[in-house]
């Protein structure tokens, strides 16, 4: 009778431990997301208008991502602030990025930049940082031509192709639009 109750405490506990394994693997690949920092290097640097769709940026690549099932881990601006010791710090120093990471449960992290020399085009750029061992593991670049918001929209689902590739290749971009005809 002793050894059939063991038995049975022993599958409820293999079961207990297969099952939260399985929901560990459901939860996804969580990836933070810095907010994104302007680099202008226009005769006009920091305008309202490029700090707005700067700002606009983290959201939008939020929200594709989250699309494909990643699981997103918010980082508090202040907490960015804290572990930033200058303008492209983070963007230059994958260690650091990945330590601030690391405190909020991610297993990758991406530190963007809007990267704008010219009126005419900017880029929008991302490093890609693998969490556990601070290896930066897709360094991406995506050309936005001119600043209105359907561009810059395009532009993330862009990135975010590429972002994709480089881990779970899942993601299914929105259909072009069609021009209306004439």
């Amino acid at each position: 009778m002793i050894i059939k109750k063991n038995m049975h405490w022993k599958q409820v506990l293999v079961l207990f431990v297969l099952g939260f394994m399985n929901c560990s693997l459901l939860a996804g690949t969580k990836i933070a997301i810095l907010a994104f920092e302007l680099k202008d290097m226009t005769l006009a640097p920091r305008i309202p208008a490029e700090i707005k769709r700067t700002a606009s940026i983290k959201p939008l690549l939020e929200a594709e991502l989250g699309k494909a099932g990643y699981t997103i881990i918010d980082i508090d601006i202040e907490s960015q602030k804290y572990a930033d010791a200058g303008v492209g710090y983070l963007f230059d120093h994958d260690d650091v990025a990945a330590n601030l990471a690391r405190q909020f449960g991610a297993d990758y992290v991406l530190v963007g930049r809007l990267h704008k020399p010219s009126f005419l085009f900017s880029y929008l750029m991302g490093h890609l940082i693998r969490v556990s061992d601070a290896k930066l593991i897709g360094n991406y670049v995506s050309e936005a031509k001119g600043p209105n918001i359907k561009l810059t929209i395009k532009t993330v689902e862009s990135l975010t192709v590429k972002i994709d590739k480089t881990l779970d290749n899942r993601y299914s971009p929105p259909p072009a639009s069609k021009k209306r005809a004439r």
